[in-house]
């Protein structure tokens, strides 16, 4: 089959440059996605830490409210009943 137009060549170090950066990205290519893979994994457990502390200081809040109104509860008795001791029954 006759060639339908003159062929260019192609220079060598053309060629050389573009085989180099292609063995470059294959090489490199494993790094990366280890690299990508470890950041994904530490940011995770980053989340889950900070989901945690958001956790505990929900629980602290809530603890706190019970004793506030389980005190005032306590306060409350005392002061609710007519007599001067706590006894509960008429003087």
């Amino acid at each position: 089959m006759p060639n339908d137009g003159p062929t260019t060549p192609v220079n060598s170090q053309i060629t050389d440059a573009v085989t180099q950066t292609n063995v470059e990205v294959v090489a490199v290519s494993p790094a990366q996605s280890l690299g990508m893979l470890y950041q994904m994994a530490t940011h995770s457990a980053g989340l889950s830490m900070q989901n945690s502390v958001s956790s505990q200081q929900n629980l602290n809040q809530i603890a706190n409210a019970v004793v506030s109104t389980a005190v005032r509860e306590i306060l409350n008795v005392g002061t609710s009943s007519s007599g001067s001791g706590g006894g509960g029954g008429t003087p």
